[in-house]
């Protein structure tokens, strides 16, 4: 019985946090599927330890188990790598979609961010973490986090002014 209510417990776990994984690993990646795979394998890490997790540290805990299988990914794939281009396919029009074309600015934009950069960023303004959460959560300085988090911004100021005029606009510099 205690295995029935330790599966039950697993599920409503994951059924209350997929969705934010998901995002956070889709951010962290640019990819969906890679993404969903991401997610897949840290949901099965998690089951097989899910006795040994202490109840107070589950979020922190699958977090740093997607973040490391990303960056496993990425090692694994960086033969495979898919080059970005500057001109998407297609482009939402009217006003009713500009919403849609600035996501889709953003997101490519992110893509193009190496990857300790993107994953700084999403960490920081995605998941409003501070500079000391964020580099507990990627094993570096605070001070690693300040660098990449500048240069990570000052890249995606320089890729979004391309599509954007930046004139007055606030980016957001927290330190």
């Amino acid at each position: 019985m205690d295995h029935d209510r330790a599966d039950s417990e697993f599920r409503d776990f994951v059924a209350s946090r997929l969705d934010r994984l998901r995002r956070l690993a889709f951010l962290m990646c640019g990819d969906m599927h890679r993404a969903e795979d991401a997610v897949q394998l840290a949901l099965a890490k998690l089951y097989a330890v899910w006795f040994r997790v202490e109840p107070d540290s589950l979020d922190a805990y699958v977090r740093r188990i997607v973040i490391n299988t990303v960056k496993t990914q990425y090692s694994r794939l960086w033969t495979k790598r898919e080059h970005c281009t500057s001109a998407t396919p297609e482009r939402a029009a009217g006003d009713s979609n500009a919403r849609t074309a600035d996501r889709v600015a953003i997101l490519e934009a992110l893509a193009r961010l190496p990857r300790r950069q993107r994953a700084v960023v999403v960490l920081r303004f995605w998941e409003d973490r501070s500079v000391a959460e964020t580099a507990e959560i990627m094993r570096c300085s605070q001070g690693a986090v300040k660098s990449h988090t500048s240069r990570g911004l000052g890249k995606l100021r320089d890729l979004l002014s391309d599509t954007y005029s930046l004139e007055g606009m606030v980016v957001p510099c927290r330190t």
